[in-house]
């Protein structure tokens, strides 16, 4: 299995505005919103995006890199899979990866076909 590189950053804030003007002060535009405190910006310059998520205050913040795979399939032997291809809300499948240092990644796939 190949990557083709970063697809995007997962970053949970706790003020999604503050954080949207953040962004956009960096020349980041926001691509799309949802109606619960999320959505992605995308770089003026193209790339990857950032996907910024409001978490309450009592729930700790997560980031997370997604790397993104044309299709799920077998991971590669040697791999520390720490969560193997799972269906997301959002229509993609995901694996949980962790390097040798110990540092989850997320391989990103598009949705199984026929599901």
């Amino acid at each position: 299995m190949t990557t083709q590189g970063f697809a995007h950053v997962y970053l949970e804030t706790r003020n999604w505005g503050r954080s949207v003007a953040f962004w956009r002060s960096l020349g980041f535009e926001a691509e799309f919103e949802t109606d619960h405190g999320s959505g992605a910006l995308r770089p003026p310059a193209g790339g990857p995006y950032v996907f910024v998520a409001e978490q309450a205050p009592e729930d700790p913040l997560a980031t997370a890199l997604y790397l993104s795979v044309e299709q799920a399939g077998p991971l590669p032997a040697g791999v520390d899979v720490v969560v193997d291809w799972t269906a997301t809300h959002w229509g993609t499948q995901v694996a949980v990866i962790r390097d040798p240092d110990g540092r989850e990644l997320r391989l990103e796939a598009p949705a199984a076909a026929g599901g």
